[in-house]
């Protein structure tokens, strides 16, 4: 790996303080630089591997829909109405609400 320099004007009332943080961590200031370029560079790559991911799933639910792939929102809302019910009522039951009191309290 060669060596480059990276010259950049700063404030110098910044350029005292940042060097004064960076010797409080037994740092210099060109580390902190380098380690903050590392850090931005990796996330921006991670950032555009999320982009590319997110834009294929995209790609794909829309050419499901293209298929005919879909389910009707009354379908959805009707099979989460019974499982909010069952939940409610599990809830509610004595039973089941004392026994996961019992399994809440084994861990502590």
């Amino acid at each position: 790996m060669s060596d480059a320099t990276f010259t950049f004007r700063v404030d110098d009332g910044l350029k005292a303080e940042f060097t004064n943080a960076a010797k409080a961590h037994d740092r210099t200031g060109a580390q902190l630089l380098r380690d903050f370029m590392r850090s931005y560079v990796a996330q921006q790559q991670e950032t555009e591997q999320y982009e590319a991911w997110l834009a294929k799933k995209v790609e794909q639910s829309r050419a499901s829909v293209e298929a005919g792939n879909l389910i009707p929102a009354s379908d959805v809302e009707a099979r989460f109405a019974a499982r909010r019910a069952a939940t409610r009522a599990r809830m509610a039951s004595p039973e089941d609400g004392a026994a996961m009191d019992a399994r809440s309290c084994q861990g502590s």
